[in-house]
């Protein structure tokens, strides 16, 4: 008799692609050249890719903002993104804290009804909303890329596609930040395990 196979956790499958999503933004940035990351559109109109960066990820932190309650919002929405400013690396690492941010909110709302507080109808659709807005301002990445002169490699035009491969690449990320995180506790612990017993020998010479 073949054995039946374990339920499929939809609730799970979605925010594993909303963090394929987000590697897939990360993904495009890193392939693309620095000449192109400040340069003006060719016809003086419009955002650079860096501004468009820091509204992608500006406009998280507004959602963030709307689907939390006030007193959950202390130390849970990071900084905003300055599009005149914004490098890279800045741009890299806020897009991986607001997505974190987010990914907690869908979460929640997944497991638990069904509803996102300031968005209707519901939260699958808030998954798509919150998709759709990354893959749209993808789209203008790579135009004006390709307007500004350089663009984007064939091999990775085809790499923001390979799902499989970006969400594979996000599980590994995702795995290398659990381990950090517990090498980091166990140091911190056995830290101040050290400082405990160092203050008790010095206590006890002093005695």
């Amino acid at each position: 008799m073949p054995a039946t196979p374990a339920p499929f956790d939809l609730a799970a499958a979605l925010l594993r692609a909303y963090e394929t999503n987000d590697r897939i933004n990360r993904y495009l940035i890193e392939h693309l050249d620095d000449a192109v990351w400040s340069a003006e559109p060719p016809d003086g109109k419009g955002r650079t890719i860096a501004a468009i960066a820091a509204h992608m990820h500006n406009v998280r932190l507004m959602w963030l903002k709307a689907v939390l309650d006030k007193e959950e919002r202390d130390g849970r929405i990071p900084e905003q993104l300055d599009r005149h400013t914004v490098t890279r690396p800045q741009a890299m690492r806020a897009f991986v804290e607001s997505h974190d941010a987010l990914w907690e909110a869908l979460d929640r709302s997944l497991r638990g009804g069904g509803r996102v507080k300031g968005f209707k109808p519901d939260v699958a659709g808030f998954f798509a909303y919150l998709v759709a807005h990354d893959a749209h301002h993808r789209g203008q990445i790579t135009m004006l890329a390709r307007q500004l002169g350089q663009p984007i490699g064939q091999a990775a035009m085809f790499g923001m596609w390979e799902w499989n491969s970006r969400g594979a690449a996000a599980d590994a990320e995702r795995e290398a930040a659990k381990k950090a995180a517990s090498t980091g506790a166990r140091a911190a612990a056995t830290g101040a395990a050290k400082g405990s017993r160092a203050a008790k020998t010095t206590k006890g010479r002093g005695g």
